[in-house]
């Protein structure tokens, strides 16, 4: 009897060792692809300006698609929640791989403000679910299968393969983990990271350079500025949810809708007097490391994103919250007189963890990114759990809950 259930477990061992790795090598193909057709739109945006002026047709159009033929796919991370929480219930549409890809590159083809985490996310997600339901697995199954498409999504978009793996577990329960789903959502997280590597595809490197001595002081500073990041993850969750009631009840039609936004956007540019704040705005990333940044940076892609996704633009929240973190980081490194690398290192994975309700993955991604040198680590978890504390309960994932049950895939 006891031989019988080693083999069992054996089984299972192999079983979801080969599914990880399978899910994740079909996201991190999708994430290298992506990355690929982002940079190069990207790279056509900056040359010919005047592509700008159809992102109000682009969105539209997007948005006719996703209304004649998306059908749930609209819903974007939350319908991956919603699936996750039915446990068995109906799948994640294959149709929202192509179709999520194709919506983002347009976003930033003519301008749109936003990011790529939440492409990465749903086609991991749905060739993730796609896989589960050819080869007939059980609800609880589909679950995990599904906890790693995102894991592998988000992991191999960010070359954050650790972070990758604790933010599927976080994301889907706030303030508790199922540790059930870690093994094959790290194994997932590293192949779909591996992956994008074995493509070619390389990812930004960021430094904030030596980290300070511990002081309590310091420590205070950081708090302050912790409080304001929280502050600011609430206000860009509370805004994009409310740009996006309005815009619905006041324009019924979706592609009306983005059209409108499109419109929106433009007359930004023109009164902000500079296009620095659309697309996934790394330039002013990686400016918030050398130089302290104005007041206004952080408010423009704030809003710029807010407006983005609020009138129906497809693409993440992450990246554009990355650049909101870090230019707030670095505002408020000026006048705390404390390094401005630092702040900003902070700022940009404080408010990601406080808008999505992920500090712990923050935590990591920061580590990941940063290193373990000195009391970095200290500073980081920090900011992550003041950040968190001072967001509220709402996020960027409406469909989020408290927790939910986990049935056991070993019957």
């Amino acid at each position: 009897m006891l031989f019988s259930h080693r083999k069992r477990y054996a089984f299972i061992a192999f079983k979801w060792l080969a599914l990880a790795i399978i899910a994740g090598l079909l996201a991190g193909t999708a994430s290298a692809g992506f990355l690929a057709l982002l940079e190069g739109a990207t790279e056509l945006r900056i040359a010919h300006g005047w592509l700008l002026w159809l992102l109000p047709i682009g969105g539209a159009f997007v948005s006719w698609i996703y209304s004649r033929y998306g059908k749930d796919s609209g819903k974007g991370n939350n319908l991956l929640l919603e699936r996750i929480y039915e446990s068995g219930g109906a799948a994640v549409p294959l149709r929202m791989a192509p179709l999520v890809l194709f919506g983002t590159v347009v976003t930033h083809l003519f301008g749109g403000s936003a990011g790529r985490e939440g492409t990465a996310v749903q086609m991991g997600g749905s060739l993730a679910d796609d896989l589960s339901r050819r080869i007939g697995l059980s609800g609880p199954e589909r679950q995990i299968l599904l906890m790693c498409g995102i894991s592998s999504g988000f992991g191999s978009v960010f070359g954050t393969p650790l972070a990758g793996a604790v933010f599927a577990l976080e994301v889907v329960a706030l303030g508790f983990l199922h540790y059930r789903a870690a093994i094959p959502c790290l194994l997932a997280s590293f192949a779909g990271h591996f992956t994008v590597l074995a493509w070619g595809v390389r990812h930004a490197s960021y430094s904030w350079g030596e980290v300070p001595a511990f002081s309590f002081m310091l420590l205070l500073k950081i708090i302050i500025a912790s409080i304001l990041f929280g502050l600011t993850a609430w206000l860009f969750s509370a805004l994009t949810h409310r740009i996006k009631a309005m815009m619905t009840k006041w324009f019924p039609n979706a592609s009306l809708k983005s059209f409108i936004g499109g419109a929106i956007i433009i007359a930004l540019v023109f009164a902000f007097g500079t296009r620095d704040y659309l697309g996934l705005g790394l330039p002013l990333l990686e400016q918030s490391f050398q130089q302290t940044a104005s007041p206004l940076e952080f408010i423009a892609k704030l809003l710029f994103t807010s407006v983005t996704l609020g009138a129906g633009f497809q693409g993440g929240e992450v990246t554009p919250l990355f650049v909101i973190g870090s230019t707030l980081g670095s505002t408020l490194g000026g006048l705390l007189s404390v390094s401005v690398p630092l702040l900003a290192g902070i700022g940009l994975i404080a408010v990601f963890g406080a808008a999505a309700n992920t500090p712990l993955a923050s935590v990591i991604m920061g580590i990941e990114l940063f290193g373990i040198d000195g009391f970095g680590p200290l500073y980081m978890l920090l900011g992550c759990a003041v950040a968190y504390f001072c967001s509220g309960r709402s996020g960027i994932y409406s469909s989020q809950r408290r927790r939910f049950q986990f049935m056991d895939i070993r019957k």
